[in-house]
């Protein structure tokens, strides 16, 4: 804000300061906003590039490495053990559901 003060018979302006500065930043919050959103994407973008990479890296590293005999499962070794071993069934029975209407 300026506000004038009567020297003599001349005027003399002066601006306060602190008005001043605080329109600068209310003018520049807009710029301020703005520039940080363009870095977040920006920063998104490049870990996303990178994490893309990384993925193609090791889904080669995965195909060119030679596949080897698959494991096989560790023999149960206990008192009922007889050499023959049963593999695990889960049956799964459907439960007739009836509701009830009034």
């Amino acid at each position: 804000m300026t506000t004038a003060t009567p020297l003599g018979d001349t005027t003399f302006f002066s601006l306060n300061m602190t008005t001043r500065g605080e329109d600068f930043l209310y003018k520049s919050s807009g710029a301020i906003v703005a520039a940080v959103v363009v870095v977040v994407i920006i920063i998104f973008t490049v870990v996303l590039i990178l994490l893309k990479m990384y993925n193609r890296k090791m889904r080669t590293r995965r195909e060119l490495e030679p596949k080897g005999p698959k494991p096989t499962a560790p023999s149960a070794v206990g008192p009922n053990s007889n050499g023959s071993q049963h593999p695990a069934t889960v049956t799964f029975s459907p439960v007739d559901v009836q509701v009830e209407t009034r």
